[in-house]
């Protein structure tokens, strides 16, 4: 497995990034197929500058790559950010599970043993 290390900044970036649904759904729907902002934008009951502004902070957060095909942007999504935000999440489900053991075996040690 690769280990990521990424700054404080980056954090935030990702997360805020993913903490709107729209900016979820057009990871989603790029995760599968590239799609122009057009396309996009088609898909939701906003501008289309308001569509380029999710994917503006996407793409800052590294979660979107745009490339232009003549007048169009095309949108793709990077699997590696994916994945570097799932590692984070891991890491802090493994710092939370390691407390809960440690409590387990607190409480184990302070109950009384059958029998005595």
């Amino acid at each position: 497995m690769v280990a990521y290390t990424l700054s404080d900044d980056e954090v935030d970036r990702l997360f805020r990034a993913l903490a709107d649904r729209t900016r979820r759904d057009i990871v989603r729907r790029t995760l599968t197929a590239e799609a122009s902002i057009s396309e996009l934008a088609k898909e939701y009951d906003m501008s289309f500058a308001a569509v380029q502004k999710h994917v503006a902070v996407l793409e800052a957060a590294d979660l979107v790559a745009r490339t232009a095909r003549g007048r169009e942007r095309i949108i793709l999504a990077n699997p590696e950010a994916i994945k570097r935000a799932q590692q984070l999440l891991g890491q802090l489900e493994t710092i939370w599970r390691g407390r809960i053991d440690r409590l387990d075996a607190l409480f184990a040690e302070d109950s009384p043993t059958p029998g005595t």
